[in-house]
């Protein structure tokens, strides 16, 4: 088993519902975003994804969030946009695009900032 990650970001303002506290009015981040897949197998150049479709796929799907508020978006219509919601809105997009019988999405962490993260995997 090999595990292939990459690291990519995006920024966007959000503000958490059902919460009391700061963080409840509008605020942004620049968000850090890490990527880790699991490869079965290498194929003939001993790969297990290429890195460019793992990077193309990330970035498609961030370009959706970037510079947008994120309780406006479909996905966070009826879930609070915190940094784990977002991990697993990111986590189940990815696995949708990427998942085969060889490559499967492993874990997603969101950094909100240097010292805050959270990660989601089944």
């Amino acid at each position: 088993m090999y595990r292939l990650k990459i690291s990519t970001s995006f920024a966007s303002a959000h503000n958490l519902k059902n919460y009391q506290g700061e963080c409840e009015n509008l605020h942004g981040h620049n968000w850090k975003v890490d990527v880790s897949v699991k490869a079965k197998e290498l194929d003939r150049a001993g790969l297990g994804i290429d890195f460019k479709i793992l990077k193309k796929e990330t970035k498609t799907l961030l370009k959706t969030l970037d510079h947008k508020y994120l309780n406006e978006l479909q996905p966070f219509h009826d879930m609070s946009p915190s940094s784990e919601n977002i991990a697993r809105y990111i986590y189940w997009e990815l696995s949708a695009r990427l998942n085969n019988d060889n490559i499967t999405v492993e874990c997603i962490t969101v950094w909100e900032s240097d010292v805050a993260c959270a990660s989601y995997y089944e």
